[in-house]
């Protein structure tokens, strides 16, 4: 059963995440060839002042 975790700047509506988990979820079925009802996606909402790339906070930019 694939098991998807997904990190991302929290803020995005529910409507957002339901597509992007359809999306997901049908790409998932498409490429492993395995059942909708084994897919199974995590999304994690994570604060821009938790998040930095090279160096520098995403809050700061």
């Amino acid at each position: 059963m694939p098991t998807i975790n997904v990190q991302l700047f929290e803020g995005r509506t529910v409507e957002e995440k339901r597509a992007f988990v359809k999306a997901v979820t049908e790409a998932t079925v498409a490429t492993l060839g395995c059942s909708v009802e084994s897919v199974d996606i995590i999304i994690e909402d994570v604060k821009r002042e938790n998040w930095a790339t090279a160096g520098k906070l995403w809050s700061d930019a």
